[in-house]
């Protein structure tokens, strides 16, 4: 296990109440304790989850994981993978989304294949060594309690019975967060409604242990198939996992006798029977796309499932849980600490529902793709996909390795007709190279922004800029270029960092024109570009708090 230094904030009196210890609620209660913020985490279940669901993160989520401290064992677990392909019913490329398997601009593979179970014993690991983090499982929430009037002090109440029947405990925090999944308690209980995106349909997952290499290509393959659609990747080690779309009447006896999932099978096993290969889990599961017609309700939030549900196609249903924790767990730091006004957290489900609602879409686009249907107009459906597939702005659309910018929120929105470099537009993520620091050390420019606001820029910072930064307890980074040991002498107001050409990513467009400056969130997002004589503006209400330092203790 990698150590992770922990911000040097002090720990605020208010706690937060987490409900549900999946990935989403432990990655929000582990970022929290990080910033200082005490979190009670309630699970009903007594123990893990031991089989697995969720199978893949993007580089994006997994800069996640690294702020969380556990990306050098996750990748010790995982596998890179190649991407995406649409085969036909004779398994034929329809079309091909490739993704790099070395280090893209975000730090990691562009796609990585894992084991869940692995993932949360990783995680549940640091829970349980957090000094701030305290997890009570077994207990199922019965009730959540919050003042009717808006912007009220009072804390939220979460009361919950014991599951060995003796009786109830109630908890209280300044903020509940429900990250109880699918069937979410504390989403029925605040009386948030979900609303249908238009897909249901009923799948056998099926996963595998086999004793020698299938020899299978190392991505995802959707089989778009009207007469039976399926999935099938490679998980990792000797994990394999497919996935068949059930057709009306049917269910899980009728695919896994012996002989039928052998034939279903075949393709990628190339044998009539399953010899060599263990059956760990086989299911049926509703696929379903749906969205919480909001994110927050009063001092409740909701968080992965239980505000979203994304069909698996394009494998983001997981990540879009870590998103969630990503964004709302710096909001809420930042308000309790003093560094901003409890507004702040309004710009949650301004900026989490729109970017979740276009994930679903787009899973649901390539679940229509799939199927294609089993009615009269599956043919029609058919040829469309086909000439999609040669459509260079639906290929880009389907293809990109990179999630939608952010619209709305914590943003500044840039001036009418003024231009910006692509790789420095306000919403989106900054990019993660290799920086060199003054001691002469290298690490991405993640380790050197350690989950604080700042602003980065590639000129020598004007008595303006030092004093913004000053006054809203912002880290000022000066971008300069070089191979080696920064040359420049800095102010104690600044951390300088040297990127090199071919590692520059978004940073190349500071040095290229070092008169522009931006304002980076604690969750990598650009909140503000602007150039100079211009300051750029911090697009929320900030207080003075001066700038942490890291503490040497690790957890």
């Amino acid at each position: 296990m990698n150590d992770h230094s922990i911000p040097a904030v002090a720990a605020v009196p208010d706690h937060i109440v987490v409900v549900g210890a999946g990935p989403a609620g432990c990655s929000a209660a582990l970022l929290l304790a990080d910033a200082g913020v005490p979190v009670t985490l309630l699970e009903r279940h007594p123990a893990p989850h031991p089989l697995p669901r969720a199978v893949h993160l993007d580089d994006e989520v997994t800069r996640i994981l690294h702020a969380l401290g556990i990306s050098e064992d996750f990748l010790a677990r995982s596998k890179p993978a190649s991407g995406l392909r649409l085969l036909d019913a004779k398994h034929r490329v329809m079309a091909d989304f490739r993704r790099q398997q070395q280090i893209g601009r975000h730090g990691f593979p562009q796609a990585n294949m894992f084991h869940q179970p692995d993932l949360e014993e990783l995680l549940l690991a640091r829970v349980d060594r957090h000094p701030l983090i305290d997890l009570r499982r077994g207990l199922e929430v019965v009730e959540v309690e919050q003042s009717a009037h808006p912007g009220a002090a009072e804390p939220v109440r979460v009361v919950a019975e014991r599951a060995d029947g003796t009786g109830t405990q109630t908890f209280t925090g300044r903020f509940a967060l429900g990250c109880d999944g699918a069937n979410s308690t504390v989403r029925d209980l605040v009386g948030i409604p979900m609303a249908d995106l238009g897909f249901t349909e009923r799948w056998l997952v099926v996963d595998i242990r086999a004793s020698r290499d299938l020899q299978t290509w190392d991505g995802v393959e959707q089989i778009c198939d009207p007469a039976r659609a399926a999935t099938f990747m490679h998980v990792t080690r000797d994990w394999y996992r497919w996935e068949f779309q059930l057709r009306a009447g049917e269910d899980e006896a009728d695919l896994t006798t012996h002989h039928v999932l052998a034939r279903l099978l075949q393709p990628w096993t190339r044998r009539p029977d399953l010899a060599g290969l263990e059956v760990v889990r086989s299911a049926v599961y509703t696929f379903r796309a749906r969205l919480a017609s909001t994110f927050q309700s009063g001092r409740v939030f909701l968080l992965g499932d239980a505000a979203h549900l994304t069909p698996p196609f394009i494998g983001q249903g997981l990540g879009a849980g870590l998103r969630d924790a990503d964004n709302l767990s710096w909001k809420i730091a930042n308000v309790l600490t003093g560094r901003a006004d409890p507004s702040l957290l309004d710009s949650y489900d301004a900026e989490r529902r729109p970017h979740a609602t276009t994930m679903v879409k787009r899973a649901v686009a390539i679940g229509w793709a799939m199927t294609g249907g089993q009615d009269r107009a599956a043919f029609v459906r058919r040829v469309a996909l086909t000439v999609a597939c040669r459509s260079t702005t639906f290929r880009e659309a389907l293809a990109s390795p990179s999630t939608p910018r952010l619209k709305a929120g914590a943003l500044q929105k840039p001036e009418r007709g003024a231009r910006r470099p692509r790789d420095l537009r306000v919403g989106g993520l900054i990019g993660n190279p290799v920086v060199t620091t003054l001691d002469g050390a290298s690490s991405r420019l993640d380790d050197v922004l350690r989950r604080r606001t700042a602003v980065l820029t590639g000129r020598r910072p004007e008595p303006g800029l030092v004093d913004l930064c000053r006054q809203n307890g912002l880290q000022l980074i000066r971008v300069v270029p070089g191979e080696g040991h920064p040359a420049d002498t800095v102010s104690d107001d600044e951390v300088q960092v040297a990127v090199a050409g071919a590692e520059a990513s978004g940073l190349a467009a500071l040095l290229a024109d070092p008169a522009l400056a931006v304002v980076v969130r604690p969750d990598r997002v650009m909140a503000s570009v602007a150039r100079r004589p211009q300051l750029p503006p911090l697009p929320w209400a900030a207080r003075a708090v001066p700038v942490p330092s890291p503490l040497e203790a690790t957890v």
